[in-house]
């Protein structure tokens, strides 16, 4: 049995994060986050979440994770590298690469509940959730307190070790912890490639992105029939886009993932636009039952490439 020492705690969750694939773990305080209080405020006043109207809820909960999990102290913050060399660049349409394999949630929120079943076993049962970008969670935020990197220009984490290609997670506990420190500088300096380089224009020089604006908001979040001219600013992008990653100077740093969950599951590079307008809903749904890709949907995904094939 371990004792129940912030220590031992500690470091047994650490381990445990890289017996299982995570490529870092931190943990921060739980407590009200004041200074992101303001710019949570900001982004929907101004409208930069568009239709994405669940963003607008829970203001209290996305601040404050002690409304989230009754007792809360820790916010243990997990990153999982997805970046992949082959970048399907001869392929006429892109998908984020984020999307390649399994759907991150599912797969990642399994190993948090190993994690908090391992920890029960040893200490007995505690308060804690898990979160997987599927609740109001500032993830970045939380991430940059327990000291993983900072919040980029196009609103990215960024590791200087290790670039942004990472999925985000955590672990609400009530567990009371070994804290880290947050990264106190950041190493965006002078570079503008992101906001330079964004199609679109969603991307602001101070750190903020109007949602709406985004590519990924376009080819996934969107409902609606696009009523502007956006789409021919895509570049072939049909389900998010990485032009902001792609350019960035950190990223030069980033490895291959080695987790074959994330191994592509369709070899996007061979598919044409036709061979997408031709796919049936069966293939759809038999090839992409376990990605992202389901979350739009094959119609929307149809309706994506048509929109650039009359760009």
């Amino acid at each position: 049995m371990l004792k129940n020492s912030k220590t031992e705690l500690t470091q047994f969750i650490k381990q445990r994060a890289v017996e299982l694939g995570f490529s870092w773990c931190g943990i921060a305080e739980a407590k009200f986050l004041e200074r992101e209080a303001k710019h949570v405020e900001a982004f929907i006043n101004k409208g930069f979440h568009g239709e994405m109207k669940y963003l607008e809820n829970h203001f209290e909960k996305r601040l404050d994770p002690r409304k989230l999990v009754d007792g809360a102290k820790s916010v243990i913050s997990f990153a999982f590298n997805y970046f992949q060399e082959n970048n399907f660049s001869n392929s006429e349409i892109k998908v984020s690469q984020y999307a390649w394999g399994k759907d991150y949630h599912e797969v990642l929120k399994e190993k948090l509940k190993l994690i908090v079943n391992d920890l029960e076993t040893k200490i007995g049962k505690f308060n804690a959730r898990c979160f997987v970008d599927s609740a109001p969670v500032l993830e970045r935020s939380w991430a940059a307190n327990a000291g993983f990197g900072w919040i980029g220009k196009n609103t990215m984490m960024i590791n200087k070790q290790m670039g942004s290609y990472f999925f985000l997670a955590e672990i609400i506990c009530d567990l009371e912890l070994n804290y880290d420190d947050a990264i106190a500088k950041d190493y965006c300096g002078s570079c503008n490639k992101c906001v330079e380089s964004c199609p679109t224009q969603a991307i602001h020089g101070d750190k903020t992105m109007d949602g709406s604006k985004c590519i990924s908001y376009f080819t996934i979040e969107l409902k609606k029939e696009m009523t502007t001219d956006f789409q021919q600013k895509w570049n072939d992008w049909i389900f998010g886009c990485d032009i902001c990653q792609q350019v960035c100077p950190w990223n030069r740093f980033s490895k291959p993932n080695t987790e074959d969950n994330f191994m592509p599951l369709f070899d996007f590079e061979k598919q044409t636009k036709k061979d997408w307008l031709e796919m049936t809903d069966e293939i759809f749904n038999s090839t992409f039952k376990y990605s992202p890709l389901k979350r739009a949907g094959l119609q929307k995904i149809k309706n994506n490439i048509a929109s650039l094939k009359k760009s």
